[in-house]
């Protein structure tokens, strides 16, 4: 399997550094990293630069003019651009478990797309992470263990056989493309994200709706795939689940309607397509 390691990054040069210091120590390197750059200045570009030399893989920026929040066109664009056969979101903000890829790899299955968590650090523990503390992965760490969006304390740990026995005996939990997994033709299939939703939120869901739609099952990586998020200020709006904001009605017609692909998706940047038999 060549794994493609595809990480969100917006203007956060200090984040994305530790990030890509944690892929750096993976005890299964990915096949390639693919940097998706909604816009971000040139700090941000020196820290991709260094880290073509320093990680011994191919790593690839791709950059898009900062023309707001574009995380499904950013994305699409990533993934447009990957060579392997298996593609994991990352956003620029995670540090990543040292079993990381290799957990992802060792729970894909055909018919499947994996959906792992976060453990929320809390702005203090973000802190020494970012003055370089060493990160720790236990249910002792200073994390918002009780946020909605957060990884639950009992799964702050790797333990590969719980893992396994939760992926297949439950459905996955909370969406959220921080931290998912894919085959990547799959994603080809149905087109990628909709690119006409913009701004944030929804349109990771979306996205699962629409495999699911097509009849893939989404499975939970819990006790696997751990990565602590370094806390910052969020652009969430007040209610996720508003039905004014046009992500979510888009949202809400894929569910309504069954749909399984987009018109606007992965297959806009086609100058990026490699020589893939997916693409």
């Amino acid at each position: 399997m060549k794994i493609s390691l595809a990480i969100l990054t917006y203007n956060w040069p200090e984040a994305l550094e530790l990030t890509l210091e944690s892929v750096s120590r993976q005890r299964r390197l990915p096949d390639e990293v693919l940097i998706s750059d909604d816009g971000s200045g040139p700090a941000t570009a020196e820290v991709v630069e260094r880290w073509k030399t320093a990680l011994g893989i191919p790593v690839r920026h791709l950059w898009q003019e900062d023309a707001g929040f574009r995380a499904a066109r950013c994305r699409n664009r990533a993934i447009a651009a990957s060579t392997g056969d298996y593609v994991i979101l990352l956003d620029g903000d995670m540090i990543l478990h040292k079993d990381f890829v290799a957990d992802h790899q060792m729970l894909a299955s055909p018919g499947l797309f994996l959906q792992g968590g976060r453990l929320k650090a809390s702005a203090r523990e973000s802190q020494r992470l970012l003055a370089g503390g060493k990160a720790r992965f236990a249910p002792w760490i200073d994390a918002a263990f009780r946020d909605f969006d957060g990884t639950r304390r009992k799964y702050a740990f790797r333990q590969p056989w719980l893992a396994r026995l939760k992926a297949r005996s439950r459905r996955g939990g909370r969406v959220m493309s921080c931290n998912m997994s894919f085959w990547r033709q799959d994603l080809v299939r149905v087109n990628g994200f909709d690119e006409r939703m913009e701004g944030y939120g929804a349109e990771d869901r979306e996205l699962a709706e629409r495999l699911q739609n097509t009849g893939l099952r989404r499975r939970p990586l819990k006790w696997a795939a751990l990565a602590i998020h370094l806390w910052h200020n969020s652009r969430a709006p007040p209610d996720v689940n508003d039905m004014s904001l046009p992500n979510n009605r888009l949202l809400q017609a894929t569910v309504t309607n069954k749909i399984t692909r987009c018109e606007q998706g992965i297959d806009r940047h086609s100058e990026l397509l490699p020589l893939h038999p997916d693409s």
